[in-house]
């Protein structure tokens, strides 16, 4: 059973934003990149556990803190009296390790996820300690590209390799388990303590003069949008989408983008670009936001 659901990241979404409306800098660029492959990887293990038909408790994207030290768990697994925590890592390639070391062939050495995994299963153990919640907790790196590889992996390595995820799973799946009020509860203290806001966005700043104004298709993204009636019609990939369905998107880019920003008819008028109508605009915000204000004062919530 999924206890908590997985959502996309603001920091995710900001960074698709921007990265269709101004040109991010190469390092920008590359933990974009990074992040988006993430979590592509920690969707794809979903994918895979919201399909257990074992009695347990599924938390996915958990951030936490304890001690004023913030931590994070892609996965968390209530199951038969245990905890078993995941830190899903979706890299391509060929690996090999070397003592305490992680390098991607032939010699890039990166980060050893081992070092992380550690790092939260002790930090999440003190949290519940402090909780007055005592049960063994399993940890795990779960490597699930299909094309990645580990040479020289030792045996007692906590990590969980693309070939050995699906008998993972099956033996997880058949283990005898039945959730109980104590696991229950844990479950939801874990949740009401996770922390919405992350403190490790690395978004760069931005200014509106910056971004590129228009609406974008909804399936490849381009500018190039046509107003043809009451729909838009990208010239790139022929998708058509309602005028008013349109606005209403990319308005809610721009409320992620500029949260303080008041939304108004000119405004809006200004970010679309291509609705040719100021008029057209003032009446599809009418009929899904609130007016507040009237004449050149007003604008939507």
């Amino acid at each position: 059973m999924i206890y908590k659901h997985r959502t996309k990241s603001d920091e995710l979404t900001i960074f698709e934003f921007l990265n269709k409306r101004t040109e991010l800098s190469s390092k920008d660029k590359q933990y974009y990149l990074n992040l988006k492959k993430g979590f592509e990887g920690e969707l794809l293990f979903d994918s895979m556990t919201e399909n257990l038909q074992c009695d347990c408790l599924i938390l996915n994207d958990l951030l936490l803190e304890v001690n004023n030290t913030t931590f994070q768990i892609d996965t968390l697994i209530l199951i038969d009296s245990k905890i078993h925590t995941y830190e899903v890592k979706y890299f391509e390639g060929d690996y090999y390790y070397d003592s305490t070391k992680l390098f991607k062939k032939p010699k890039h050495e990166v980060i050893n996820p081992i070092i992380q995994l550690n790092r939260s299963e002790s930090l999440l153990s003190q949290l519940l300690r402090n909780h007055g919640c005592h049960l063994p907790i399993e940890a795990s790196v779960l490597f699930n590209h299909p094309t990645f590889t580990l040479y020289q992996a030792p045996l007692n390595l906590q990590a969980i390799l693309p070939t050995q995820l699906n008998n993972y799973l099956r033996a997880l799946d058949t283990t005898p388990s039945k959730i109980n009020e104590k696991q229950k509860r844990i479950a939801a203290l874990l949740v009401s303590l996770h922390i919405t806001k992350s403190p490790f966005s690395k978004v760069p700043s931005y200014q509106y003069e910056q971004l590129r104004k228009g609406i974008t298709c909804q399936v490849c993204d381009s500018f190039s949008i046509v107003i043809e009636g009451r729909k838009c019609k990208c010239e790139k990939c022929g998708h058509k989408e309602l005028v008013a369905d349109a606005v209403l998107r990319t308005v809610h880019e721009f409320t992620i983008l500029f949260p303080n920003q008041k939304i108004t008819t000119n405004v809006v008028f200004e970010w679309c670009g291509v609705v040719p109508t100021k008029k057209w605009i003032r009446q599809i915000l009418a009929r899904n936001f609130k007016i507040v204000g009237v004449h050149q004062w007003a604008y939507f919530e």
